[in-house]
């Protein structure tokens, strides 16, 4: 009875905090109106032991079944989010929260608002649980491997439709990542955002805005995007930026892609950075050797036994760790070296960039340099230093 599923919905929202009981009625007519409901029995009762996203696959079922909605994941998955955005509160009263518990302590911050993620459902909890993850025994340490199952597959039939809508290309949003997609409702071909929510954090006197993955790949798996729709760049601000934030979170990692095809994300239209509260293997990595830098004479220096190149920096002054990391990048960037096959620039365009990623290790601040080169060849036409064809 679907009455049952929607009375369900509203308890765990209440349970989870999402909404007060003084929301209930509102609430309720909301999710109504979104199922073409227009009475409710005072009778019915709430069905138990469901989770929000198993409620949520009920009442979008209901959808489907009573033409509602068409029977497809973009449309299933707009009626989720509008559905859960019925319960989630307003961007200004979420960020009003967030920073008042950010004065007392910024892990408990961000505990309030990855806590609300997950009961929003825009974390998608239940796709998660799909992937496969392990831990392998190597030279390197103990690896951990991740297997992404979490996205659901689109048959042919709604690939189609994509392709139809691809066709009609709008440029609202600008892309994924940009603030306009908070609150907005989807479309096919472009994913449901009704029931996200983004923070506002200030770095370096820019407006930079914090959200989780809904897909995480490793625990609190978050994003730090600009304020403005610009691509992606490594440089001396960036190394800034990232070291300030673990100033700011120092329970979190934060990193950058590199921003270069093959070798950086999938996004390197829209600047931005990936967070998160996990240690990594490569945090773990042993030195192979640690080593000086004379202009740098404060900084600690490292190059880790790991089957990337990577080279860790050390220090107490963010300032100082900038400068260190920004010579490296440097001088990185137009260094070539033949017989390893590393060729900084064909025909003016580059090759070499960075992956950074910093941590603040109880007021030590470390970032790790991984040195890369996105070139391809006839034998290697995926990247040179990138996983071959056979892996």
């Amino acid at each position: 009875m679907i009455e049952q599923d929607i009375a369900g919905l509203i308890q765990k929202a209440l349970e989870a905090g999402l909404i007060e009981p003084a929301d209930v009625n509102y609430a309720r007519n909301q999710v109504m109106n979104l199922l073409g409901l227009d009475s409710f029995p005072e009778e019915a009762s709430a069905a138990s032991g469901d989770s929000i996203p198993d409620l949520l696959e009920k009442l979008t079922a209901y959808a489907v079944e009573h033409g509602v909605i068409t029977d497809d994941i973009d449309a299933k998955d707009m009626l989720a989010a509008n559905v859960m955005n019925c319960f989630v509160a307003r961007p200004s009263v979420i960020n009003a929260v967030f920073q008042q518990k950010c004065k007392h302590s910024p892990l408990e911050a961000t505990e309030y608002f990855y806590q609300l993620s997950k009961n929003s459902n825009y974390i998608q909890t239940k796709r998660i649980e799909k992937n496969v993850s392990y831990q392998m025994d190597t030279p390197y340490g103990t690896m951990d491997i991740t297997i992404n199952l979490s996205k659901p597959e689109k048959d042919p039939e709604q690939i189609k439709r994509e392709r139809a809508a691809a066709k009609r290309a709008r440029s609202y949003p600008t892309c994924l990542l940009c603030k306009e997609n908070e609150g907005y409702a989807g479309r096919i071909g472009y994913p449901a955002r009704a029931n996200h929510r983004i923070i506002k954090v200030t770095l370096d006197g820019e407006n930079w805005y914090f959200q989780y993955s809904p897909y995480a790949y490793y625990n609190e798996h978050s994003i730090l995007f600009s304020e403005q729709h610009r691509p992606m760049k490594i440089d001396k601000l960036a190394f800034h930026r990232l070291l300030a934030f673990t100033e700011l979170f120092p329970h979190y990692f934060i990193g950058s892609n590199a921003d270069l095809p093959i070798v950086g994300g999938s996004i390197l239209s829209h600047d931005h950075y990936q967070a998160g509260r996990y240690e990594f293997a490569m945090t773990r990595a042993e030195d192979a050797f640690s080593f000086q830098i004379k202009q740098h004479p404060s900084i600690e220096a490292s190059v880790l036994k790991w089957p990337m190149s990577v080279i860790r920096l050390k220090g107490t002054a963010i300032n100082s760790l900038v400068e260190a990391a920004d010579d490296i990048f440097q001088t990185w960037k137009t260094y070539s070296d033949q017989q390893a096959d590393i060729t900084a620039f064909t025909d003016g365009t580059p090759h070499n960039t960075i992956t950074p990623i910093a941590r603040n290790v109880s007021g030590v601040f470390e970032i790790d340099l991984a040195l890369r080169n996105n070139r391809t060849s006839a034998e290697h036409p995926y990247g040179i230093f990138h996983p071959h064809a056979d892996v």
